[in-house]
Formats: C-alpha cells, sequence, structure tokens
C-alpha cells in the first residue's frame, strides 16, 4: 500500500489549525482608540470571547444553585462542536477509553451501536454474535428507557455498560407496536469482525461487520484458509459488508490493497493540506484475479463504502445489494492532556474515480430488495430515514440531492445467494431490478457508519488543544463508523 504525500497526513490533520487558533495578534489595538482593529494576522476572536467571559461569569454569580466551575468549562467546551457535523464530538476520559475499546474489539457490555437522537436512543447496529444481537435488538429500534429509567434522566449509555453476567433491562419502541422490554445479559464481548466459509466447492464467503486493528490480517488468515480448502485456489468470493459501520480506514484500505493489484483506493482531503492524502494499491491479489462480489446495505457505512467504492472503481468487484449509508468524511481522534479526547471532522474521503459518496452512499450494480411479505414483520419499521442524508446537521455532500430514496436493510441468508448467483453468472441478476431476500428469524445486524463507540452515544462536544497533537488517531470510526 501506498501513500502519497505525508504517511502520517490524518494523524497531523488539526496541527496547523491548532497553530492558527493560537496565534496572537502581533500588537494589541490599544484600549484608548475606539477604531483600533485587531493585527490581520490573529485568528482569535478577541470580541466573542469577550462576550463568552461574560456569560460564564454571569452564571458562576447568578445561577440560582452554585455551579462547579470544571463542570461549567467541561458544557462550554463541549458547547464548541454542538453544531458542527453529527460525527464530531467530545468524548471525556472514561467515552474515550470506551471509544479505544471499540477499535480493539473487547469490552464489557451487550454489543450494540448507538446514537442519542431527541432524548432516546437509537439502535445503529446489534453487533453480530453479542447479547443485544441475540436477545433481539434491531437497527433503528428506540430505547426510551434502561432498568426503567427514561434515557433523559440518566447518564445516557452507562447503565449499558458493566460487569459480564450482569443484567439490564431495555424498553424498547419499534414502529408502531407498543413499547416492551428486553432483559440483556452483559458480556465481555470480543468482537470477531471477520467470519468465512464456502457457499460451494471453490466459492468462497467472507464476512466482514467492522474494521477494527487486526482485521486485515485477519481476513488475509481467511483467505488462505479458503484457498487451502479449495485446493489452492478459489474460483471467486462473496465479500459481505452488509450494516458494517465502518471503523478504521487503515484496516479497509489494507482490505482493498489485497484485492487490487494496482490503482488508486482513497483519497482524503480537508481544508488543510497535511489532512489530504492518497492511498494506492500495491501489487499481490490474494484472490488471484478470481471475480468478487461486495454486498452492501442502507447499513453499510464509512471504511466499509471506502472498501466497496475502492473495488467498484477498479472494476476489481461487482456491487450487489441496496444503496449504502453515505458517510462520506473522515474524523481524527485527538486525545488531551486531562484524558480526554476530541473526535473531529477533518477531510471528506473519495473513491479512486475522484467522486465523494457523501450523503449519496454507493448505488450497486445490482439492486436487491427485502421480501415484502416479510418486511414488516422481521424488518425495522421506519428505514426511510435510515441514511447520513436524514441525519441533523450532517455534511451537504457533493452529489446529495433531495428526494433520493434511502437504501433498506437486507437480512438473511437470501442476499447471499443472490449475490453467488451474480458471482457465478455475471448479468444474470440485472435482468430483475430487485431480487426478494427472505430475512432470517433473527434480528439484522446492521449499522451506520456513524462512528459511535458500542453503548456510548456521539456526544456534542468541543476541544481544547492537546499537549501533544501529534498523537492523534486517524478516524475510524470512521474512523465512521
Amino acid at each position: 500500500m501506498r501513500v502519497a504525500g505525508l504517511a502520517a497526513a490524518l494523524l497531523f490533520a488539526l496541527s496547523p489549525a491548532v497553530g492558527l487558533a493560537q496565534s496572537v495578534p502581533d500588537k494589541t489595538p490599544g484600549a484608548d482608540d475606539p477604531d483600533a482593529k485587531e493585527s490581520v494576522t490573529s485568528r482569535v476572536p478577541l470580541e466573542e470571547i469577550r462576550r463568552f467571559v461574560a456569560v460564564y461569569n454571569a452564571v458562576r454569580a447568578a445561577y440560582v444553585d452554585p455551579v462547579d466551575d470544571r463542570k461549567l468549562m467541561q458544557s462550554a467546551v463541549r458547547g464548541l462542536l454542538l453544531d458542527l457535523d453529527p460525527h464530531s464530538t467530545y468524548f471525556d476520559k472514561a467515552d474515550a477509553e470506551a471509544f479505544d475499546e471499540q477499535a480493539t474489539g473487547a469490552y464489557e457490555g451487550i454489543g450494540v451501536e448507538l446514537l442519542q437522537q431527541d432524548g432516546v436512543l437509537k439502535v445503529v447496529s446489534p453487533i453480530d454474535d453479542t447479547p443485544a444481537a441475540r436477545a433481539g435488538l434491531r437497527a433503528n429500534d428506540l430505547i426510551v428507557a434502561i432498568d426503567g429509567k427514561p434515557i433523559d434522566a440518566i447518564e445516557a449509555m452507562e447503565p449499558l455498560r458493566g460487569p459480564a453476567g450482569s443484567q439490564v433491562v431495555l424498553t424498547i419502541e419499534r414502529g408502531e407496536e407498543k413499547p416492551f422490554d428486553v432483559t440483556v445479559t452483559r458480556e465481555t464481548i470480543r468482537v470477531t469482525s471477520v467470519r468465512s466459509r464456502m457457499l460451494e466447492p471453490g466459492y468462497a464467503y467472507v464476512r466482514i461487520s467492522t474494521f477494527q486493528a487486526d482485521t486485515g490480517a485477519d481476513f488475509q488468515k481467511h483467505i488462505a484458509q479458503l484457498q487451502a480448502q479449495a485446493g489452492g485456489k478459489l474460483k471467486g468470493l462473496v465479500l459481505d459488508l452488509r450494516s458494517n459501520p465502518g471503523g478504521l480506514l487503515t484496516a479497509a484500505v489494507q482490505v482493498a490493497d489485497d484485492l487490487l493489484e494496482q490503482g488508486g483506493i482513497v483519497s482524503t482531503r480537508g481544508r488543510i493540506s497535511v489532512s489530504d492524502a492518497k492511498f494506492e494499491a500495491t501489487p499481490g491479489d490474494l484472490m488471484k484475479g478470481a471475480p468478487v462480489v461486495a454486498l452492501v446495505d442502507a447499513g453499510s457505512a464509512s471504511a466499509s463504502e471506502v472498501l466497496a467504492g475502492a473495488l467498484h472503481d477498479n472494476r476489481r468487484a461487482r456491487i450487489v445489494g441496496s444503496r449504502t449509508f453515505g458517510k462520506g468524511s473522515v474524523q481524527t481522534v485527538l486525545p488531551l492532556d486531562n484524558g480526554d479526547s476530541v473526535k473531529l471532522t477533518t477531510a471528506r474521503y473519495y473513491t479512486p474515480s475522484g467522486r465523494s459518496i457523501q450523503a449519496t452512499g454507493i448505488v450497486p450494480d445490482v439492486e436487491l430488495a427485502p421480501d415484502p411479505a416479510n418486511a414488516t414483520r422481521d424488518m425495522p419499521a421506519a428505514l426511510a430515514d435510515f441514511s447520513e442524508a436524514k441525519l441533523p446537521g450532517h455534511l451537504r455532500g457533493d452529489d446529495e440531492a433531495s428526494g433520493v430514496a434511502s437504501g433498506v436493510v437486507l437480512p438473511g441468508d437470501g442476499p447471499i445467494q443472490s449475490a453467488l448467483r451474480e458471482l457465478k453468472q455475471p448479468g444474470s441478476l440485472a435482468a430483475r431490478p430487485a431480487a426478494a431476500a427472505k430475512p432470517e428469524a433473527k434480528a439484522p445486524s446492521v449499522g451506520v457508519t456513524v462512528p459511535t463507540k458500542p453503548e456510548a452515544k456521539a456526544q456534542p462536544a468541543g476541544a481544547t488543544v492537546p499537549a501533544k497533537p501529534e498523537d492523534a488517531k486517524p478516524e475510524t470510526v470512521d474512523s465512521d463508523k
């Protein structure tokens, strides 16, 4: 994998911005000159800072109850990101540690990706083979109470985390159904991001549920094992990215590189030139040229869209499924000197053809649809808003258009069989605008690329200047997720 420009472009994306934020006027305007202006080199909005200090002091002095200085300042710092895009957030120390756990894939909880909206927790994705998935939680379910307490009366997701073996009761709203309770037993969640099996002799199936630090290495191991089962060479691969919420951008790039001999993978562009980067493939296709079909749906987001876009634009794979989520932005995680972190959107990413999928998603070559007879019973009732374009405050996409229908979630084995038919006979599904897929009885595992950490809300927030900006971590989730 080659990276044009600076290899650490994402890591240092905020460093120049920090410098600008700290710059001061060459000469402070005279207090006795009402017409004096700040030096053009100043980047500090002094009038706005004075207004902030005035409000801060007013709250400290006159609010009906005493307010702790640290708590008040923490709220002010969080507010810096309040009106930015939904993926920019501030993590306190506990949330930052939990966010890191997501990248490594081990924590104690129920195993679910969540997004906080309007006083409820929206299920983005129950992670495969976790207590949340086994309890029947579904994408788009709304958690309105935890252990009988309304969401707005508790500390967000904290009750979802807890010692393995303990239980938590969730009150769920699902479509038009009456609210109901689900009891979930917490476990130590060790998320396995890659799974595989043989569909037919010579035809392999690999499922990537999220992109973690070890996803690339695991993908290589699974391909090697499948090739050994096939006698040395595979006839084709179904790569399942359905409901993959994203994760580490570098992991998605590594998997793309493993399937490409040459060509671009993804590029990133931000306001600051140092955040621009371009990733290109190096020789060495693990599949040795055998055909690939990538299976996606509305829950495929962020890093999974990077992978699908790279394979599609390089004509390495046909994309089958439904329109993807449409998260085309990259987040950089900056650790702060007090243990907190800031996750800030610093760039947009572009597929090898130069296309941004922000708020539009990737449209498959072959579109599938869930079985209408089972859609109301086995699928979330409100999938119309299941996309980046429907998130409040999302970044405007280059090609975003109103009225474009969102994709749908495609659970079960039906889409896999459709992808296999397309793999064996390219174009065999093209005559049908949408193939029916029979969902499994169990809940689908879906997710957005909203880079949220498991059982932790994406909190609106603000940043302080890190002591060591060079310690920033590239998006995950993207970063994602």
